[in-house]
């Protein structure tokens, strides 16, 4: 028997950095020990533009990678300045030859604003069902984009189910296009377990004195990481302190982050790792007092997942899955997102509590094995994809009785 073929498309996927590409990655793995055969559809606009002056026509590249079809696709350059609908006609036209050769039985989108409306438009046209994943941003931040406003709501309302990662995103979609709370569901990300003892030392620990307090990701406008800054600044006036960020500032928003580091005060109480892999942001984990993840809005963040895995004690804001996850004194803290005076007085009581940390973290690392364990989402997962697909098996057979 042929086995059902699935299209993710995504615009990441590894060896390329990120969440969602790790997300896919996944998922892509479990539905393989399930039997799909899995194909993965990678492109981005910013692979649009070229600073070398090249041109080149639009081509996918495919690879068979760990089991997944990867077929990378790339626009044409053709002047200057690619024009984004030049670039969705050309992501278009190579996804459709994609299914022309392999007849895909469901498309799946992860982040509605560049994977969405192609490949949802591609699917409606062949009666195809697609499954549109909601991650953050994309609700979160160019939903106010009056261009992408239509656009969203469109996908939102045509996709034959939805997914979220947390209750707030399920809850605004709501809003936007009613439909979705009748084919929608919210659920975590996982984690598989990680052996932190095998690690090995990372290259700054000898240079965090004091209280440890730390942060990992690719820092930008959604992370709230200047109040982080400013907490860490006002605290070290009364306590010996560290702010370790593991990751780096993403580039574009490089000045508004100096800036923010000079006007905060901290001085010499920062440590930046820069980029790293991911092996060695991990390795950090353990050498940390107190993790915060102090975001505006953020999805459900991997390194929330990864700082409950290494026990650490936690200060999040109540955004998202973050909000979801932690139980303010229970598993963590919370504190609301952009306030420097709340996050400050929870960072002084953990720093003066060096009881209460580990039993925080600890309860932290029971609740992250237990209810995000793969195994969990591995199970929402199945249930999505089954229930789509009986569900368009019997809406064709129901337009085939009727002719």
């Amino acid at each position: 028997m042929d086995k059902t073929k699935i299209c993710i498309t995504t615009l990441e996927y590894p060896p390329d950095i990120g969440g969602v590409g790790e997300s896919v990655h996944r998922i892509s793995k479990m539905l393989i020990d399930s039997g799909y055969e899995v194909h993965v559809a990678v492109f981005r606009s910013k692979q649009r533009l070229v600073s070398d002056g090249s041109r080149r026509r639009a081509s996918c590249t495919t690879m068979f990678q760990d089991g997944v079809f990867v077929h990378r696709i790339k626009s044409a350059v053709r002047e200057n300045v690619t024009e984004i609908q030049d670039f969705f006609s050309d992501v278009y036209f190579q996804l459709k030859c994609l299914h022309q050769k392999y007849n895909f039985d469901l498309f799946h989108a992860f982040f509605m604003n560049e994977t969405g409306y192609v490949t949802t438009l591609l699917a409606k046209e062949n009666d195809v069902p697609v499954i549109n994943s909601v991650r953050g941003s994309d609700l979160h931040k160019h939903i106010f984009n009056p261009k992408n406003h239509a656009q969203i709501t469109w996908i939102l309302e045509n996709s034959a189910w939805v997914t979220f990662v947390s209750r707030d995103l399920q809850k605004r979609a709501s809003v936007i296009a009613p439909s979705v709370k009748l084919k929608s569901s919210a659920f975590w990300n996982s984690i598989a377990p990680i052996n932190f003892e095998q690690l090995p030392t990372p290259p700054l620990v000898n240079e965090l004195p004091g209280i440890v307090i730390g942060s990992s990701g690719r820092f930008r406008d959604k992370k709230g990481i200047e109040f982080l800054l400013d907490a860490c600044a006002e605290l070290s006036k009364e306590l010996d302190l560290t702010l370790l960020l593991i990751g780096d500032f993403v580039e574009k928003e490089r000045e508004y982050w100096e800036q923010q580091v000079e006007q905060s005060g901290i001085g010499n109480r920062l440590r930046i790792t820069g980029i790293t892999t991911r092996q060695e942001a991990l390795a950090y984990l353990p050498h940390l007092d107190i993790f915060v993840i102090p975001s505006l809005h953020d999805g459900c963040p991997n390194t929330l997942l990864e700082a409950m895995l290494a026990s650490r004690a936690i200060i999040g804001t109540r955004v998202d899955a973050i909000a979801e996850i932690l139980e303010d004194g229970v598993n963590g803290l919370l504190v609301n997102p952009g306030s420097t005076e709340e996050l400050t007085a929870s960072l002084r009581y953990l720093a003066t509590q060096p009881e209460l940390r580990p039993k925080l973290g600890a309860a932290a690392k029971t609740k992250v094995t237990q209810q995000l364990a793969p195994s969990v989402e591995y199970q929402n997962w199945i249930n999505v994809y089954q229930r789509v697909l009986i569900t368009s098996k019997s809406v064709l057979l129901g337009e085939i009785s009727l002719v």
